[in-house]
């Protein structure tokens, strides 16, 4: 997004619409502004319950079917596991897809998208609701192209465009 275009969202956000919406939409929109203009963190949580950083591998760039190339990583845990936010932000999807299953997508600081797939169920999370870190999305399974798989969680991170990165060393800094 275009710098004057942020700038005039932000000023009409913050200045234009307070008197017109009730109060939660006012926090929220300008939740939406600061978690654009925020900087993405350097490090972040593991999201899977009981998984320490040491325990991570870093599955990013492996093969995969069809010609892709892995686009995050996978970290296993025993199906149910909780899985928590690794940051705060805005739920974008809550949903299913063929690769990914069941999945969450989290609008981050810095306009990163954290996305979670391959959950046993989803929690009582919808789109649009404020996350923060340590807050429950679901639980892990094997959903999607993940079947026949041991039960894990693929965390991947997108920078502002869809262009992933490597999720690892965030995670592994901790």
């Amino acid at each position: 997004m275009l710098p004057i275009l942020k700038r005039f969202i932000a000023i009409f956000l913050l200045f234009g619409v307070p008197s017109l919406l009730p109060g939660s939409i006012v926090r929220d929109s300008v939740f939406v502004v600061r978690l654009l203009f925020e900087k993405p963190p350097t490090t972040l949580p593991v999201p899977v319950a009981g998984v320490k950083p040491r325990n991570l591998q870093d599955t990013w760039g492996a093969i995969r079917s069809g010609g892709r190339t892995h686009e995050g990583i996978d970290i296993f845990a025993p199906k149910g596991t909780p899985v928590h936010s690794t940051t705060h932000g805005i739920v974008m999807r809550v949903g299913q897809n063929r690769l990914g299953g069941n999945v969450v997508s989290v609008l981050g600081p810095g306009r990163r998208v954290h996305y979670y797939a391959h959950f046993e169920r989803v929690a009582p999370i919808r789109v649009g609701d404020i996350v923060w870190p340590g807050d429950l999305l679901g639980y892990v399974g094997n959903t999607g192209n993940a079947r026949t798989t041991p039960s894990h969680l693929h965390y991947g991170l997108y920078l502002p465009g869809g262009r992933a990165i490597n999720p690892f060393p965030l995670l592994a800094g901790n």
